[in-house]
């Protein structure tokens, strides 16, 4: 065996060697952080059932009533020519869809957030209901029952913005909103004159006065409270009540027309 051949064999040997002794070696894992712990869900402050009140009253305008301004909807003839806009509603004065809600006095009480979701429907190319009240995280079901394409386009200044389309018969829509929010707008990109807005907040106590301007706020406990009536042209009017174990307190507001 001639020299060239062993010099080629030994540098073999020596390239096995090293390979081997390569291999053999363990790989020091590199350190993975620690994975941040789930934030956990406060639990829900107890109220005491049998000390419970409750707030209810009407509210008004205070000047004529303006002329709901008409909408055609021709456009789309699944919408069935004209309708009439929901900025102000207030028949003989009844001042519907005004957002009520305790805005102060609740203090660090947390509450549980609702397991049943509540419902939005398209129908007659309006939303149903025009104003809505939600808590924050709870679930929103959005149906279209109208014969024509939708989209749902919620344009919020503290969550986060989406906008959805929806056909005829197709799934509810499920969302939901993480922060409070009040007159959150909504709109219909499809039928520029779909508005309703969505008031999200902290507390299950909150109503939204009916076509005879009632409202009703019950199961509070005993405390200083400020309420808060909303509209979405008219503003936000506030008013401070005080409600003693298994009171019942009328309060009512007025507003005037600008």
């Amino acid at each position: 065996m001639n020299k060239k051949v062993w010099i080629a064999m030994l540098a073999l040997l020596c390239m096995g060697f090293w390979l081997l002794a390569g291999c053999s070696k363990k790989e020091t894992p590199e350190a993975q952080p620690a994975a941040a712990p789930a934030a956990a869900q406060p639990a829900a402050t107890p109220i005491d059932p049998n000390t419970v009140a409750s707030v209810s009253g009407s509210v008004k305008l205070d000047g004529a009533v303006p002329k709901p301004a008409k909408i055609d909807m021709s456009q789309d003839p699944a919408c069935k020519g004209m309708n009439m806009a929901e900025t102000i509603v207030a028949d003989g004065g009844d001042l519907a869809n005004v957002f009520v809600y305790v805005k102060d006095g609740l203090g660090n009480r947390t509450f549980d957030v609702p397991t049943t979701a509540v419902a939005i429907d398209q129908q007659g190319c309006k939303y149903h209901p025009h104003v809505l009240g939600v808590m924050a995280g709870q679930n929103i079901e959005i149906k279209n029952d109208d014969p024509t394409t939708h989209n749902i386009h919620p344009t919020p200044a503290d969550n986060r913005e989406w906008n959805e389309s929806q056909p005829p018969q197709a799934a509810p829509i499920e969302k939901s909103f993480a922060r409070e929010e009040i007159m959150l707008p909504v709109k219909c990109n499809q039928h520029p004159w779909m508005r309703m807005y969505i008031n999200v907040v902290k507390s299950p106590f909150y109503a939204v006065t009916d076509d005879k301007g009632k409202y009703e706020i019950k199961g509070l406990p005993p405390g200083d409270y400020t309420l808060a009536f909303v509209q979405e042209k008219l503003g936000e009017q506030d008013q401070k009540v005080t409600l003693a174990a298994k009171d019942s307190k009328t309060v009512d507001m007025s507003f005037k027309q600008q």
